[in-house]
């Protein structure tokens, strides 16, 4: 009796070394996923399994569902795991825009540069990931959870709910690395660039990642996107422009050409400037327009009122903000209990200042503008 329970013991050591063996990393990751504070919304991550992103741009992984689908080959390792994302189009093949704001800006109070970030969409919860690749800096992401299966009636309050947390470390939509990088992604409808050369494809938050992982400063970020092809999935019926930002006061917004085979535009920030802009229309010259227009952006999420209004706030600082300004110039355009015709409601997901000075992210979720949540490197 004696030995066959030892013969037991030893079997079951043996599984859970082999399960280890093979999930270690991802369970180490799931072991750290937490709710922040009081917020029942607000989640945070520390990445700890491994990934290979030349792996993933091999694949050619440019929509949503193929992304899912390589998180699901990657964390299930054949088993059968299941893992849909919310971002889909309507009957019409559109689907209603997030709507976005961003800005760099020089600190008031000691060196270094403010970026700032709006990001407002339906109700849905946030993850914040922090990452540490073996192979890259390390850096800090914030994800809208919805983009890998979660809701406010499906939240990561299980082991097995945790799981698709794991996806985030494909799907940031805005982040900092160690270097003081900063990039962040705005929605533009009807805009979803399908580059197509001979270049390897990556989809619409694998550039983000990328940028992360491997850029330090601005140059390097537009160096590595001219050794892809951005392709955003149509499917969702919407496309996007990127800001970049570094430590050293360089911005850049990157977009794309739909009537010229979707050619990479950059919007540089101007050498004398301490700020940099955008929301949700295009500023490359040969488009942008002070006045709405549904072609280049997006009138209904009132991008150009608040590219005004944020503009405003900015210039009268000449581009220079405390953190307090920093957070209230992001207050002054944010959406609060907006009802869509179809009766859902929008607010102001997250509102983030990133530090790129002293690599560092606070926090506000769902306009609760009396917490702020600081997360470090």
């Amino acid at each position: 009796m004696k030995k066959a329970f030892l013969w037991i013991i030893g079997i079951v050591a043996v599984l859970c070394l082999a399960v280890f063996c093979v999930w270690g990393g991802e369970l180490r990751s799931l072991a750290t996923v937490e709710k922040v504070g009081d917020n029942p919304y607000l989640y945070q991550m520390e990445y700890k399994a491994a990934y290979d992103l030349d792996d993933l741009i091999s694949k050619g992984v440019d929509t949503n569902a193929e992304l899912l689908q390589y998180v699901v080959g990657r964390i299930g390792k054949g088993l059968p795991i299941s893992m849909k994302s919310s971002q889909v189009a309507d009957e019409n093949g559109e689907m209603d825009t997030f709507n976005c704001t961003s800005f760099q800006a020089a600190k008031a109070d000691g060196e270094g540069y403010w970026f700032g970030r709006n990001y407002d969409y339906f109700k849905n919860p946030t993850l914040v990931t922090l990452s540490r690749p073996k192979k890259g800096y390390a850096s800090i992401a914030v994800s809208d959870m919805s983009h890998f299966g979660y809701g406010l009636d499906k939240l990561p309050d299980s082991f097995v709910r945790k799981v698709n947390c794991l996806a985030s470390i494909y799907a940031p939509v805005d982040g900092i690395n160690e270097e003081g990088l900063c990039t962040s992604i705005m929605a533009l409808p009807k805009q979803a660039s399908q580059q197509d050369t001979d270049r390897p494809d990556v989809g619409t938050t694998v550039i983000m990642r990328l940028w992360l992982d491997r850029c330090a400063t601005v140059e390097e970020a537009l160096e590595l996107l001219e050794t892809v092809d951005v392709r955003h999935d149509a499917a969702v019926g919407s496309g996007y422009h990127y800001m970049v930002a570094d430590a050293d006061g360089n911005a850049a917004v990157v977009e794309f050409d739909k009537e010229n085979g979707w050619k990479t535009l950059i919007v540089r920030k101007d050498e004398d400037a301490n700020h940099m802009l955008v929301t949700n229309h295009l500023l490359s010259p040969q488009y942008y327009t002070t006045e709405p227009d549904p072609a280049v952006g997006n009138p209904h999420s009132k991008s150009w009122w608040r590219y005004e209004t944020a503009g405003a706030y900015l210039a009268e600082r000449d581009g220079t903000l405390t953190f307090e300004q920093a957070q209230e110039c992001l207050a002054q355009v944010h959406w609060k209990d907006l009802v869509w015709d179809n009766g859902t409601v929008e607010d102001t997901q997250f509102s983030n200042v990133y530090d790129q000075e002293d690599p560092s992210l606070s926090l506000r979720n769902w306009n609760d503008y009396g917490t702020t949540v600081r997360f470090e490197l």
